[in-house]
């Protein structure tokens, strides 16, 4: 570690956030994010596009901006670099690195079938009272055949670049570069913590909060361990160019024939 990093670390370290500011920090994106989603998604549906869509736009005006604004507003505000405002960018040595990455995405498959009954059960008993289209994110096959295979191919393309590359990058240095050093207080309990409240700012998934937390647990502990946030953003963005892949599946079989 040179003696930027050092200087780096040390004042994160001192610059703990306080339960309240972790907790506004954490949930407010989120919470921004569904007011736009909620908002938008009749208009886009009466566009001829499937609600997801107003999910990529919400990362494209609302959770890129707010991220990284908020990011480069404290570089600015304390006078240095966006690098010093963003930790855990420690180097891991390449064959670890490709290991380890590669094993917390094979988690994330592996374990995918083990949670998608909770989700199930969730989405059923808990969640049921939300309107069908708000289900979207989850991937509701049924909602998608209403929709132009045009409209779906959009939204994909979209979404792929959107939420599959820009947006994962984006949350790893807001959640993991930023937030998650400045609970370091709390020892091995803080990515605990940043897991927890990264699963409950997707608002607009809650149904997904529990297994969300244990598909995406060990990959925070991960990049805690190593410092590093490039551990995180690799498996964050494979698993989502994953999940644009099982999209685009869903919208080939959804589409009208």
């Amino acid at each position: 570690m040179d003696a930027r990093s050092t200087s780096s670390w040390d004042s994160a370290v001192d610059e703990q956030h306080s339960a309240a500011r972790t907790l506004v920090l954490h949930l407010l994106p989120g919470v921004l994010i569904v007011a736009f989603y909620a908002a938008v998604a009749p208009v886009v549906m009466g566009l001829g596009f499937p609600a997801l869509m107003a999910i990529y736009l919400g990362t494209l005006f609302v959770l890129i901006p707010f991220e990284l604004g908020y990011l480069i507003y404290q570089a600015r505000k304390n006078g240095t670099s966006l690098g010093t405002i963003v930790l855990y960018r420690q180097p891991v040595p390449k064959r670890q690195f490709v290991l380890l990455v590669g094993a917390l995405f094979v988690w994330g498959i592996i374990s995918y079938p083990i949670v998608l009954p909770l989700d199930t059960f969730f989405m059923e008993n808990v969640f049921s009272w939300l309107p069908g289209w708000f289900f979207e994110p989850g991937l509701i096959t049924e909602e998608f055949t209403r929709y132009s295979t045009a409209a779906l191919l959009i939204t994909w393309i979209f979404g792929f670049i959107v939420n599959g590359l820009a947006a994962p990058v984006v949350e790893e240095m807001y959640f993991r570069g930023y937030l998650l050093p400045r609970i370091s207080r709390l020892g091995a309990w803080a990515p605990l913590v940043n897991t927890v409240l990264f699963s409950l700012y997707h608002f607009f998934s809650p149904w997904l909060n529990v297994s969300r937390i244990i598909q995406f647990l060990p990959v925070v502990y991960a990049a805690w361990w190593k410092r590093s946030i490039y551990v995180s953003i690799a498996v964050h963005v494979l698993g989502n160019v994953a999940g644009s892949a099982l999209l685009l599946f869903v919208f080939l079989e959804a589409g009208p024939s």
